[in-house]
């Protein structure tokens, strides 16, 4: 997974990108947040890991604007920022989309376990993406077709990609437009009772 950088002050992010390094993660870099946006129009990232406090475009306003981005996957949005993390300033963040917030300096295994969660939110969003958008179905047996081009039952497509379980039931029009039909017609199927005999007195 490639992360986003973006830092003003040059040594810093330099030891940013070396410790995302040292986890195993490729990294981009911009100086601040319009040259962000430019990388990002170019190729879309996934994760950024931004400063707060920069010129022109800070944390925050870089976070909004990708926000305010429509048909785009989600990025996970990390700020960092030498302020204490005080609820003024968590709020502020999160108002403005950000995902996670840390303080400098920075910790390495913190900022790890930041990075596995943001993975695991990434992938959750990526299945609900697929889910939201056109899936092909049948028009009779109503299976849907997943990316291997193999047919299965809706119930079964949904709960691989999210573990949701299904109840099935019926709803009030296709018991009307279904089910009374069928319990006429087999009712009219039924031989009609014999009368019965009369007892002679």
């Amino acid at each position: 997974m490639k992360i986003l950088t973006v830092e003003d002050d040059l040594v810093a992010r330099k030891i940013l990108v070396q410790a995302l390094h040292r986890l195993g993660y490729e990294t981009t870099e911009a100086a601040d947040g319009e040259e962000a946006l430019r990388i990002i129009d170019q190729e879309p990232v996934r994760v950024i890991v931004s400063d707060w406090l920069m010129p022109g475009i800070d944390g925050l306003e870089l976070c909004r604007r990708i926000r305010s981005r429509v048909n785009s996957e989600y990025t996970y949005f990390i700020l960092l920022s030498s302020r204490e993390a005080d609820p003024t300033n968590q709020r502020e963040a999160i108002e403005a989309g950000v995902d996670d917030f840390l303080t400098k300096p920075l910790d390495l295994q913190e900022l790890w376990m930041r990075l596995r969660v943001s993975e695991r939110i990434l992938k959750f969003t990526t299945q609900v993406r697929q889910l939201e958008a056109f899936l092909p179905i049948c028009s009779y047996c109503k299976k849907v077709r997943d990316d291997q081009n193999y047919w299965q039952q809706i119930e079964a497509y949904i709960n691989e990609r999210t573990g949701s379980e299904f109840s099935h039931s019926i709803c009030p029009d296709c018991y009307q437009r279904v089910i009374i039909p069928e319990l006429d017609k087999l009712r009219a199927s039924m031989p009609a009772p014999k009368p019965k005999a009369e007892r002679s007195s």
